[in-house]
């Protein structure tokens, strides 16, 4: 962070802990619940919300003192719409099968509260480079729950990460299922996304108690 003021490095340090938008901000619960049984998912999904929200950021930013307040949601979809038809097409192009995974929700990163959230709340009123870092920021706190509840939800669901075996080979009873062990169905199942989440909220209030006060 040296080539940062302390300031600016708080936009990108803050929501990776103490402000993160889905445990703290409560935001983005829905990609969280149903895209994370897989952890390819769950990274694929972060570099998506990073550059959306990055970027147009970024867009929001160099555009605020020409936007006219009444359409400035309408402006700000367009902006993101845009964004995510790009993403969409690399991923149909370069990843087909993980495209047909993610589906519809890849289109819903249009509707996602942290980045409609960050657009109004921190965009349109600072500058391209702090509103760079704020989007990046906010983009990898959101990215770092995914990828943890996707960790989990996989390891313990499937038995695999990333689609390869680390736990043995249930069929072959090998590794850890020669000595008994069964993977938990359970977690692959989206209800158990939000009791993970809610593990990580516990663990992270639990280690800061200011955040109970706070929020």
């Amino acid at each position: 962070m040296g080539l940062l003021s302390k300031k600016d490095a708080k936009l990108i340090t803050d929501p990776l802990a103490d402000n993160n938008p889905i445990t703290i901000q409560v935001l983005g619960i829905c990609s969280a619940l149903a895209i994370t049984a897989e952890l390819k998912a769950s990274i694929v999904m972060s570099i998506s919300v990073l550059f959306v929200l990055g970027v147009g950021n970024v867009v929001i930013s160099l555009m605020r003192n020409i936007i006219p307040s009444k359409i400035r949601i309408i402006v700000q979809l367009i902006v993101v719409a845009a964004l995510v038809i790009i993403v969409d097409q690399v991923l149909k192009a370069f990843a087909y099968e993980l495209s047909k995974t993610l589906s519809v929700f890849v289109g819903l990163i249009i509707t996602n509260c942290i980045i409609m959230g960050r657009f109004e709340a921190f965009a349109l009123g600072n500058g391209p480079w702090r509103s760079f870092l704020d989007g990046i920021g906010n983009a990898a706190g959101y990215g770092a729950i995914l990828i943890i509840v996707g960790f989990f939800r996989e390891l313990l669901g499937s038995g695999t990460l990333l689609g390869f075996k680390v736990l043995g080979d249930p069929i072959e009873k090998t590794g850890l299922y020669s000595i008994g062990y069964e993977n938990n169905g359970f977690m692959l199942l989206s209800p158990m996304a939000l009791i993970v989440v809610g593990i990580i909220i516990w663990v992270q209030r639990t280690r800061n108690k200011a955040l109970v006060e706070d929020h």
